[in-house]
């Protein structure tokens, strides 16, 4: 991988790892993913010692929104790309202890073939982690811990006391607006835990800072 830039976003812990594109008449070339790099490259040290262990792929319809999922036993962190269309991530801190619990933020990663770069972004664990989609798109992520039912949950996008003030202006508004439209979106994950109730939740305790 030619790593162009890594960037801490408004949530300390994720990441973003823009990397190059090498184009030509054809279209372009790109090394994604190289596991030397993320164990040598002291820009990826907080990757150095993740094992990706599942890769996964999904296709989403204009105004679809997914998550905001999370696991233990084992821990998920996720590397995530946007292969086409447009992704907007969306990120809630769930560390019991962290100054920033209850804040979420979003990143927006359209698929740009004109671009000479592209970008992965990382998610660890003790985030919440979801995402919504303007356009029909496709991401594949790879995940450090295999799936385990019976270990993962979700905290509901559409919860009233999540903490929005870390986002873009114009990204709050877009996610609104699908929000009071027609989104599609699962009932499990509408129905998902409030921030208040998940931290009452015994099983919140996984993710307390120490336990990480």
């Amino acid at each position: 991988m030619k790593i162009i830039e890594v960037k801490e976003l408004a949530l300390p812990g994720v990441k973003v790892v823009r990397y190059a594109r090498f184009g030509d008449a054809r279209g372009f070339f790109s090394e994604s993913y190289r596991s030397s790099d993320l164990k040598n490259d002291p820009r990826l040290a907080f990757l150095k010692n993740v094992e990706f262990l599942q890769m996964n792929e999904s296709y989403s319809r204009p105004n679809t929104v997914r998550g905001l999922h999370f696991q233990w036993n084992p821990y998920m962190g996720k590397l995530v790309r946007t292969l086409r269309g447009r992704m907007v991530d969306i990120f809630l801190d769930i560390r019991k202890g962290s100054a920033t619990f209850g804040r979420a933020a979003m990143y927006d990663m359209p698929s740009d073939l004109g671009a000479d770069f592209s970008e992965w972004i990382w998610i660890p664990p003790g985030f919440a982690h979801g995402n919504y989609f303007t356009v029909e798109s496709q991401i594949e992520y790879f995940c450090s811990g295999e799936y385990s039912p019976g270990c993962e949950a979700g905290i509901s996008p559409f919860s009233k006391d999540i903490n929005w003030d870390l986002c873009p202006e114009n990204l709050m508004k877009e996610f609104i607006k699908i929000k009071n439209g027609a989104p599609l979106i699962t009932d499990k994950d509408k129905n998902g835990y409030s921030v208040a109730e998940w931290e009452k939740n015994p099983r919140a305790d996984n993710f307390k800072i120490r336990a990480l």
